[in-house]
């Protein structure tokens, strides 16, 4: 028996009028708009954090798979009274800060870290008064690193510097497993960030203030407007021809 749809002339007619035109080509996308994708991608990934060279944060590597090229510290640790240039007179300030008031430079580094009011007094007497109740009891500072160590891996983080595991992987090859998970390579540079502030914590103290006075203005100037004086241009009187 015929089937009445290939029978009927006018199911026939029907479906040769809705027929959907022919889809028209697409054409690939070019390179720039391949790279623009993948930045989008990454970044949804890493919720929108980069850091200075175009990575995002959060990220176990580059856009093309490799390893996040961090930052150098700006001086090295035991760099105490820093490098001749423009800022050998703040350099010279936070050795003295750091040899004779800590805590006052503990919370210089904080409030140049912090945004809120009142950081500086905050830190500041937190840190004195385990200052002298590590110095009363066992006669060191012992109390104030486990204190004051944070603000060492909040100015790593910030500036995207290399942390002690990632250094001791290029020296000697060690710690290449836990540099693999980003959750383990964090937890190591924690601890090595806490190590430093224990058992150099002075020298760490003023390495970090270093860092921050070159990277970053202090808070009190921000937002205050500068008043330029520009001396009065010549005037000269001309002198009228009729007496």
């Amino acid at each position: 028996m015929a089937n009445p749809e290939e029978s009927s002339p006018l199911l026939s007619e029907e479906k040769q009028t809705t027929t959907p035109p022919p889809a028209t080509a697409i054409p690939p996308p070019t390179t720039g708009e391949k790279k623009s994708v993948a930045i989008e991608t990454e970044k949804e990934y890493s919720g929108g954090e980069w850091t200075a060279d175009g990575v995002p944060l959060g990220h176990g590597g580059s856009v093309i798979g490799e390893p996040i090229s961090r930052n150098q510290w700006d001086s090295s640790l035991f760099s105490c009274l820093g490098r001749n240039d423009e800022f050998c007179s703040s350099d010279l300030e936070v050795c003295l800060l750091g040899s004779v008031a800590p805590c006052v430079l503990y919370g210089s580094n904080a409030e140049r870290l912090g945004s809120s009011d009142g950081v500086f007094a905050n830190h500041c007497l937190t840190y004195a008064g385990l200052y002298m109740l590590g110095n009363s009891l066992v006669g060191s500072n012992w109390l104030a690193p486990w204190f004051s160590y944070p603000s060492r891996t909040a100015v790593r983080r910030r500036f995207n510097l290399e942390g002690t595991c990632e250094s001791l992987t290029k020296s000697c090859g060690c710690c290449g497993s836990i540099m693999e998970d980003e959750l383990q390579r964090e937890q190591c540079e924690s601890t090595c960030d806490f190590a430093t502030h224990f058992f150099c914590h002075y020298c760490a103290l003023c390495q970090e203030a270093r860092e921050l006075r070159r990277r970053s203005p202090h808070p009190g100037f921000n937002g205050r407007p500068v008043f330029v004086m520009m001396p009065p241009s010549e005037q000269t009187m001309g002198r009228s021809g009729n007496a």
